[in-house]
């Protein structure tokens, strides 16, 4: 356990990450953020709950303590917009995901303090999940990154109507091998709708540790909400969760 993120070491050869599972805003980056942010509203809600059977499994989690208003863990520590074209958040957000401001008027981050959020959370982050999968592939050869996600089935601000549930990425097929693709595409989903390399094709994670070459293959899921919560309460719904779990289950036994 670290000030800002908790590792569980497993016994298999896959790391769950869930790098937008926090939701805790310090003190002193609260104070200059408007009331609304208090609520971390575009948390991964829950995800951490959703995936625990993956600790039964003998897998590695990884899950960080802060909101991804603090920082963002799926972004570059240099802030590259990772679908050029498109809108998306950046490093250190300063709105959220409907545009309403994060920050107090002249309270945004400058270059210091975002500079200062990488050394104290982000890198941390980043290196324990480095040093795992090398523990992992040490021990078997090969290490397998699971990045797990979820999203509003709705948000205009980045993509048209409704989301699919099930929202499978790995950077076009550069993260993981053809045999991990081949078996998505014959991946069973239930009722749900399933997509790879759509919207969401794999954020920063993804894409700098899935190294197939190094023997390290990675893949993100982005989870629609409405699967397993009230997307309008932002209450687990253990109903649905229990329907969405066995696919889960699958998967990742898969």
């Amino acid at each position: 356990m670290s000030d800002s993120y908790q590792l569980i070491q497993g016994t298999k050869p896959l790391l769950v990450s869930i790098p937008h599972n926090g939701s805790a805003i310090p003190e002193d980056i609260l104070c200059n953020m408007e009331p609304s942010a208090a609520k971390s509203v575009d948390t991964d809600w829950f995800l951490d709950k959703l995936y625990h059977f993956v600790i039964e499994l003998g897998c590695s989690v990884i899950v960080p303590k802060y909101s991804r208003y603090v920082i963002d863990l799926n972004r570059p520590e240099d802030d590259q917009n990772l679908y050029p074209g498109a809108d998306t958040t950046g490093l250190c957000p300063i709105n959220q995901f409907d545009f309403s401001p994060l920050y107090k008027p002249s309270c945004e981050p400058d270059a210091q303090e975002k500079a200062r959020r990488v050394e104290a959370y982000w890198r941390p982050y980043h290196t324990a999940l480095r040093d795992e999968l090398e523990r992992i592939k040490d021990n078997f050869g090969f290490a397998l990154l699971f990045e797990a996600h979820s999203i509003k089935s709705e948000v205009p601000r980045f993509f048209e109507g409704k989301l699919p549930e099930f929202n499978f990425g790995n950077n076009n097929g550069e993260s993981s091998d053809v045999a991990l693709l081949n078996l998505l595409q014959a991946l069973e989903v239930a009722n749900y709708q399933k997509v790879i390399n759509g919207r969401f094709k794999g954020g920063y994670i993804t894409r700098a540790y899935g190294v197939p070459d190094d023997g390290v293959e990675s893949l993100q899921l982005e989870l629609s909400q409405a699967t397993y919560m009230d997307e309008s309460t932002l209450e687990f719904d253990q109903e649905k969760a229990n329907q969405v779990t066995p696919v889960l289950k699958n998967m990742i036994n898969e």
